[in-house]
C-alpha cells in the first residue's frame, strides 16, 4: 500500500484551513526532478457544492508507453465545506485514501487542478504533494490565479502564468490549434519538468493521459457504472 505523511488535522474550521496553508507553502520545495519518471499517476476528484459525497480516481500509468499499471476509484464523505480557494480540504483526504490503497506508488502525480498557481501558492497538488513525498504538478483546464499571452498555436508552445509577478505556471499547447492546458509545479518538481512530463503523456488530445483516464474514472463511479475500491469514508477526519 502506498504511504502518506499525516502532517495535520483534518477537523479544522475555513479560518484555520487558511492559516494552515500558510504554513505548509513554506515547505513546499520547487526543484528540477531527482530522478527519472517510469511510472505516472493521474488523479482526478469530482464532487456537487453541496453534497458530502468526494468521488476520487487514480490512474497508474508506465512511461512512455501510457499503459495501464493500476488505478483505484473511491467514494467517500466529506466534512469540509466548499470554500474557493480551500478545496484541497474538501478533496485531499479522498485522494489520500485512494492513494493508501495502490498497490505500486508511483514516480510522479498529475493533478487536474493547480500546484503554486494558487492564491497561497497551495492549490491540491502542492498539498497533496507535502504529505505523499512525491513529486506532484497540476494540469488544469482553467485559470484559478495569473494572467498569460495565448501561446503560439503549435503543439509544445507555452507561456509563462504570471500572478503579482510571479511565475507560477504555464499555458501549454498540448495539442496544435486547441486551447491550452495550465500546468504548475505541485512540489519536489519544477515547471520545466512539469511541462516535460505533460508533453510525454500525449495522445493526441488537448487533456494528458493520466487525468484523462483518471476523469472517465470518476465519471464511471458518479454513474455507478464502476464498483469503487472501496466505498467507506475516509479514516482522515
Amino acid at each position: 500500500m502506498a504511504y502518506y505523511e499525516e502532517l495535520h488535522n483534518w477537523d479544522l474550521q475555513p479560518r484555520e484551513a487558511i492559516e494552515l496553508q500558510k504554513i505548509l507553502r513554506e515547505k513546499v520545495r520547487i526543484q528540477p526532478l531527482a530522478r527519472a519518471v517510469e511510472t505516472i499517476a493521474g488523479a482526478d476528484i469530482s464532487f456537487n457544492k453541496l453534497s458530502e459525497t468526494v468521488y476520487t480516481g487514480i490512474v497508474v500509468l508506465r512511461l512512455p508507453s501510457l499503459e495501464l499499471v493500476e488505478e483505484v476509484g473511491i467514494v467517500s464523505e466529506t466534512r469540509f465545506p466548499y470554500v474557493p480557494g480551500l478545496l484541497s480540504f474538501r478533496e485531499s483526504p479522498s485522494v489520500l485514501e485512494a492513494w493508501s490503497q495502490l498497490k505500486t506508488e508511483p514516480d510522479a502525480v498529475m493533478f487536474d487542478g493547480q500546484g503554486i498557481a494558487h492564491p497561497r501558492r497551495i492549490g491540491i497538488a502542492s498539498h497533496v504533494g507535502l504529505l505523499i513525498n512525491r513529486p506532484t504538478f497540476g494540469c488544469a483546464k482553467s485559470v484559478l490565479v495569473g494572467r498569460y499571452d495565448e501561446p503560439p498555436e503549435e503543439r509544445g508552445n507555452w507561456t509563462p502564468l504570471i500572478d503579482r509577478g510571479e511565475t507560477v505556471g504555464a499555458a501549454l499547447r498540448t495539442k496544435t490549434g486547441v486551447q491550452p492546458i495550465f500546468v504548475s509545479p505541485g512540489h519536489m518538481i519544477d515547471l520545466a519538468s512539469a511541462i516535460d512530463l505533460t508533453l510525454r503523456c500525449d495522445k493526441g488530445l488537448r487533456q494528458p493521459e493520466p487525468t484523462r483516464r483518471a476523469h472517465l474514472l470518476v465519471n464511471a463511479l458518479r454513474r455507478g457504472e464502476q464498483q469503487p475500491t472501496t466505498a467507506k469514508a475516509a479514516k482522515l477526519f
